[in-house]
């Protein structure tokens, strides 16, 4: 699906204030903006791709979840294919000189024809990129190659991996790195440990391992040196937010702990609209420490509301993908979605390949409201319509025109993939 300049989902104009003088700032500082963030790539080299989920509250703008194994390539706008194509080619020279044959694993639901479709367009990319590429599959019961047909037109084939002593074939193919795109929430499988094939993203920021929590203490940390820099007040770009471990909703274990950060956290938030005149009541969501496809989540206005949690949604919140049961979770910081695409409730989805961000989609939902987790079922997909609208600010135009907006999401989520970045690099 397409969209035009005029389509463009709308912002709430009465709160746009802060949001808007934060656009300007950083219009006017966009030099320094590119320098500090090409710094910060020369001391920690980002991901090899990324997706991260952006909130915009008029009054403030940040990210509230990275995705280091995106899915939902599929849902970019086409036009966007020759910039992830180059980025491609920049991101695997950098990290793996002269590789000529790369091995994609991807997850290991075969019944999500949607997820594979973005598969197919990760293998598209590559190939153009001018790399050789297979698709490896981890599913046990796979002995013998496996053609799915999309309901774009496409196909893929899934081919059974094999180890020869510390590397993975497949058929003859004997590649030179494995890119993953299976989050490892079930934990890693001995297939993939300790090869001499070098993996991407590494094993350790699977969901079996790397916690939310962990990412996002990362990026306060980048949001307060950028802030620093910029001038800014560090919360217009960060969610606040708690960790709470040793938590169980169906047996209610934790749960003292769990409303006594939960108002804590209230109150911080409470100071800062206090500050900024926002009139709407802050809201906490609550998330498992690990984990994706918007399971685990849970929104609550006050802490008492934790208390009295229907039997449903305790069961919503004991287990996630896999069936792992959930027993650490955030809690973080509820941002506003005051955007809507034809008076449904929208947030942005802004994509990477390295450094590079290469498009994005609106997350529209029709059932949902402007505190509401988005990546629910029944949630749509509007291509971002601008080839260059998240590197190409228009200075002359309103701070809030499409383009510039976009930048200032192009900037938010590069901040956000820094962040990745050092977590990676401490991993190593």
């Amino acid at each position: 699906m397409s969209i035009s300049l005029q389509q463009v989902p709308e912002l709430d104009n009465k709160l746009c204030g802060p949001l808007l003088q934060l656009e300007k700032h950083l219009l006017e500082r966009q030099a320094q903006t590119e320098s500090w963030l090409r710094q910060q790539w020369r001391l920690t080299p980002a991901p090899i791709y990324a997706s991260v989920d952006l909130r915009n509250a008029g009054f403030k703008l940040a990210p509230v979840d990275t995705n280091l194994f995106p899915a939902g390539f599929n849902n970019l706008n086409p036009a966007f294919l020759p910039l992830c194509i180059q980025a491609a080619q920049t991101v695997f020279e950098q990290i793996k000189p002269g590789c000529l044959r790369i091995l994609l694993v991807p997850e290991n639901h075969t019944r999500n024809p949607f997820y594979f479709e973005s598969v197919a367009l990760i293998q598209e990319i590559l190939l153009k990129a001018g790399f050789e590429v297979r698709i490896g599959s981890l599913l046990d019961d796979l002995s013998e190659a496996k053609q799915l047909t999309l309901p774009s037109g496409r196909s893929i084939e899934l081919l059974p991996i094999r180890r020869v002593d510390n590397r993975l074939v497949v058929d003859n193919f004997n590649p030179c790195l494995i890119v993953l795109n299976n989050d490892l929430s079930s934990g890693v499988p001995p297939v993939l440990q300790a090869l001499e094939q070098p993996i991407f993203p590494a094993l350790k920021l699977g969901w079996s391992t790397r916690t939310k929590s962990s990412h996002f203490q990362y990026y306060q940390q980048v949001a307060n040196e950028f802030c620093e820099v910029l001038d800014l007040d560090p919360w217009l770009i960060n969610p606040y937010f708690r960790s709470c471990s040793s938590v169980d909703f169906l047996k209610r274990e934790g749960e003292e702990e769990l409303m006594a950060k939960t108002a804590e956290l209230l109150q911080e938030i409470q100071q800062k609209y206090d500050i900024y005149e926002v009139k709407q009541k802050p809201y906490v969501v609550i998330k498992a420490e690990s984990g994706t496809y918007g399971m685990g989540v849970l929104i609550v206005h006050s802490a008492e509301e934790i208390a009295t949690l229907n039997r449903k949604k305790r069961s919503g919140m004991a287990v996630i993908k896999g069936g792992r049961e959930i027993h650490d979770v955030i809690l973080q910081e509820g941002v506003y979605t005051f955007e809507t695409w034809q008076q449904a409730v929208a947030e942005p989805v802004v994509y990477l390949l390295g450094q590079n961000v290469v498009g994005g989609f609106y997350r529209v939902h029709t059932g949902r409201g402007i505190t509401d987790n988005l990546n629910a079922p029944g949630m749509q997909f509007i291509p971002h319509p601008f080839v260059d609208a998240c590197n190409n600010p228009e200075r002359n135009a309103f701070p809030d025109a499409a383009a510039n907006r976009f930048y200032a999401y192009g900037v938010i989520a590069r901040l956000a993939t820094v962040a990745a970045a050092r977590e990676q690099a401490a991993l190593r």
